[in-house]
């Protein structure tokens, strides 16, 4: 008999949950130990932050379908991962002790590392669905008296489409109300280039996000380093390819949202071993550590090197394709080794995303994400926004359901007229 836990409860921790349930022997046990009680499906929490979604129309109550399916929840924060012991030190005291850990955390968001920024200081979030609930408090509020808008993602972030998203979002939400005139937008992103996204570029996604920023009257400011936010004021450093200052900029606004940096949590920070210098799990081919080789990761906590060095640092996203790739081979691997058998199966790192701009969207399809590719294709269309919208229902069916079927490449494969990814 196994205890195999998970760690987290997103898109990557239930999802391990409901396949591993499926895959362990009956005699195994499977656990959920996160510090929230709901699963949030993250991708709508721009739709949340101008008020288009409420919290409880992207939220569910984890425990009650994990446990329909015979997996049992801990809804609390994890304090200490003990890995030399086998043992996870939760926030109230008290421990769980596994054989078998998946770490599916999500990343600590690093709002710490430029003076300011933030949702309890001078920026807003959509990076939790309660960080989107403030900022559509302030949006409310913005709208009846507005202003400039700085929008974008500070250095070292590493998932772009959210910023581009929420800009567009914005864009559309102003022009509905009838006060996009009156409201400037500067996008401010780390990237070397507009629709660069951490990946290279995908297609020409440079050329159509350029378009599309000069048709909504977005201005952007690029290979951006934010020194520091104060309440109304960023401040920015614009550099050259060779790294160099080429101009400080000093952007008043009156409503801004930046995406930060990425960390690993604050239970796994800093195990020798474990983690790399930002306490991302380190993995191999087979999505488990090399040192503590009962401990796998999926999701945003796996380290992976960005896709090229860039003037200003930036990250690699990891999209709902790889993570869903990810889970099934862990799965699978642990299953092997209950069984006394070596891990077998290697994820699928490319990347596929969604991106709704409010009235159309575009997608991406990099296969593999690290160039030269097999696939690289970039479109838009209002088709993406319909599909973005039927793919939350969609997702969140799947998850109060418990079904194991691979909602990226059923559904998102199909729509893009992908069979099969390789």
């Amino acid at each position: 008999m196994a205890h195999i836990v998970i760690l987290g409860a997103g898109v990557g921790g239930m999802s391990a949950a409901y396949e591993m349930r499926e895959k362990a022997r009956p005699q195994d046990t499977v656990s959920v130990v996160s510090n929230h009680s709901f699963f949030q499906f993250t991708p709508s929490n721009p739709w949340v932050a101008v008020s288009w979604r409420k919290k409880e129309d992207i939220t569910i109550d984890a425990g009650i379908y994990l446990e329909k399916k015979g997996i049992k929840f801990i809804a609390k924060g994890a304090k200490k991962l003990h890995a030399d012991k086998n043992q996870i030190e939760l926030e109230d005291g008290s421990s769980v002790d596994y054989d078998f850990l998946i770490i599916a955390t999500g990343p600590k968001l690093a709002f710490d590392e430029v003076e300011g920024l933030g949702p309890t200081k001078h920026t807003h979030s959509i990076c939790h669905v309660d960080h989107a609930v403030e900022a559509a408090k302030a949006w409310e509020a913005f709208c009846k008296d507005p202003g400039h808008i700085v929008v974008g993602a500070v250095q070292g972030a590493s998932c772009y489409g959210p910023a581009y998203e929420f800009a567009m979002i914005m864009d559309t939400d102003l022009r509905k109300r009838r006060i996009r005139s009156k409201v400037p937008m500067t996008f401010v992103t780390a990237e070397p280039y507009i629709g660069h996204l951490g990946l290279g570029g995908v297609g020409d996604s440079k050329g159509m996000m350029e378009s599309v920023m000069r048709n909504r009257h977005i201005k952007w400011i690029c290979n951006a380093k934010v020194t520091k936010v104060e309440a109304g004021k960023m401040f920015v450093a614009e550099h050259n390819d060779d790294g160099s200052v080429k101009k400080e900029h000093t952007l008043d606004f009156k409503y801004s949202m930046m995406l930060p940096a990425f960390k690993g949590i604050d239970a796994v920070f800093g195990i020798e071993g474990l983690t790399n210098p930002r306490g991302f799990i380190v993995a191999d081919m087979f999505q488990r550590n090399p040192k503590f080789k009962n401990i796998y990761s999926v999701g945003v906590c796996v380290a992976i090197p960005p896709v090229e060095a860039t003037p200003v640092p930036t990250g690699t996203p990891k999209t709902g394709y790889m993570i869903e790739s990810m889970v099934t081979a862990t799965v699978h691997n642990i299953r092997n080794v209950l069984d006394g058998k070596e891990p077998d199966q290697q994820a699928t790192w490319n990347a596929v995303c969604l991106a709704d701009f409010g009235d159309n969207g575009a997608a991406f399809v990099a296969l593999p994400q690290i160039p030269p590719r097999n696939v690289n294709w970039f479109s838009q269309g209002k088709w993406v926004h319909l599909a973005k919208i039927a793919f939350e229902k969609y997702l969140l069916r799947k998850m109060k359901k418990g079904t194991t079927e691979p909602v990226y490449e059923k559904y998102v494969m199909n729509l893009l007229g992908i069979k099969k990814l390789k």
